[in-house]
């Protein structure tokens, strides 16, 4: 029995079936996805599904993406440049898929593997006990009867700094952008949301936000998807990136959580659709 972690899939399920073949992956395995499962690629239904049904066999963290799709389901934002999710809001089993991927958690981690997982990261001004449960705070909306609400509120780049003082969806929507927009950080905890590129392109006063040292250790080893402009080169030894651009053209990422061993899948550039 191995436990696999997987970078974001982005839609591209023949790439993942190809990788789980070179992993011989089979029943008693288990896996873990890093978050955007769907979007850009062009089978982000067949992913949905496919992981859906491995069942307790797998463990997913939501993604920026996976929660845009959300966000249409709900009606809470139209968005007309979702060609790769439109056969998902069109499927017979929409509500059934929706219903699963909305219970999905904003963090995972496991003690006796020694590993913590988010979709772009845990900022170095929470320690791991309230990293949990500011993840259960949105877990918990985005679970329960004001879901819609939720989304309606989600999307925007304020506040762009943590105060325990924030409430009410100001809170949740930071939370959120923490979890699954994160790349470029301040000393003191601002996020920077204009830049994407390799960490030599932050903007002036901000970093990497795996290169600034934390404010307590978090005693477990990070895995995160999200920022394939790294693939997977972060030159730090508490933190793996697994996102290394699949949709885009170049490798899909799994790595043995058991003993560190990494495997790759080449990928097929895509005909992208931005969102």
């Amino acid at each position: 029995m191995a436990t696999y972690a997987i970078g974001d899939v982005q839609g591209c399920y023949d790439e993942l079936r190809q990788l789980l073949d070179l992993l011989n992956f089979n029943e008693q395995d288990h896996l873990w996805f890093a978050g955007d499962l769907v979007n850009r690629g062009r089978q982000s239904l067949d992913v949905l599904r496919f992981i859906k049904g491995l069942g307790s066999q797998a463990k997913c963290v939501l993604g920026n993406h996976d929660l845009h799709l959300l966000a249409l389901h709900f009606g809470a934002t139209r968005d007309k440049r979702n060609q790769t999710l439109q056969p998902i809001l069109n499927a017979p089993d929409r509500v059934e898929l929706m219903e699963w991927l909305r219970q999905q958690p904003m963090l995972v981690s496991d003690t006796s593997l020694g590993y913590v997982m988010t979709h772009a990261g845990i900022p170095h001004i929470w320690s791991l006990e309230k990293a949990k449960k500011y993840a259960q705070e949105v877990e918990q909306v985005l679970r329960g009867k004001e879901a819609t609400e939720f989304f309606r509120h989600m999307y925007g780049n304020k506040p762009d700094i943590w105060s325990k003082n924030i409430d009410g969806w100001a809170r949740l929507r930071l939370i959120t952008n923490y979890f699954t927009r994160m790349r470029f950080i301040s000393t003191s905890g601002r996020l920077e949301f204009s830049g994407n590129g390799t960490p030599e392109s932050a903007p002036p006063g901000f970093y990497p936000w795996y290169q600034v040292s934390r404010d307590q250790p978090l005693e477990k080893r990070q895995l995160f998807g999200h920022w394939a402009a790294l693939m997977g080169n972060v030159n730090n030894s508490a933190v793996i990136a697994l996102d290394t651009g699949c949709v885009w053209g170049n490798k899909l990422t799994a790595m043995r959580l058991d003993d560190h061993v990494f495997f790759q899948q080449d990928c097929s550039a895509y005909q992208i659709h931005q969102a």
